[in-house]
């Protein structure tokens, strides 16, 4: 059987129910039973943070700075011109290697050495046209006879050198 809805609301009668006094207490209890916290482990969390802030200190002060290669070089553009570096820089760094540095020689070196130091510093700036410019024959170009030149200058430093310890060894068997 229906009833009618209209005539319900009429005759309803607001009944408020009250609640204890403790009510709210009790309720947070019977959640706290339901739901306990789980205990954090504060001591793992500080050792954490002790830990990452001084990994970041250490970073931060002793970070010694890098030079970092360009990301497009003779190297990374095929592997023909990777192998055409790798033989120039081996050899320069063979010559290099293979030079002995005395008293008597010491102020050619360093004529040579600041030469080597401007063609370095060129090669490095023609590496960053490269990477800023792309892939051009005149960058390349550049940094091939930056490399042939630099390898030339070695042998002839080297050449240099031997001739003017030959030099040193007659003049010291002249005197003698």
């Amino acid at each position: 059987m229906p009833k009618d809805v209209r005539k319900l609301m009429r005759n309803y009668q607001d009944e408020k129910e009250t609640l204890s006094f403790n009510h709210e207490a009790k309720f947070k209890a019977k959640l706290s039973e339901a739901f306990p916290k789980k205990k954090t482990n504060n001591k793992l969390w500080y050792a954490a943070a002790t830990v990452t802030i001084l990994l970041a200190v250490n970073i931060f002060f002793w970070k010694k700075p890098s030079v970092q290669a360009p990301a497009l070089s003779l190297a990374s553009i095929s592997p023909e011109m990777k192998k055409i570096e790798n033989y120039y820089t081996t050899a320069i760094n063979y010559e290099m290697a293979s030079l002995e540095v005395t008293p008597n020689n010491k102020a050619l070196l360093d004529e040579y050495f600041e030469k080597l130091s401007k063609l370095d510093a060129d090669y490095k700036r023609l590496n960053l046209e490269l990477e800023n410019k792309g892939i051009n024959n005149q960058t390349i170009n550049a940094l091939i006879t930056n490399l042939q030149i630099r390898l030339q200058l070695l042998i002839q430093l080297k050449d240099q050198v031997q001739e003017l310890q030959f030099n040193q060894s007659n003049h010291e068997k002249n005197i003698l």
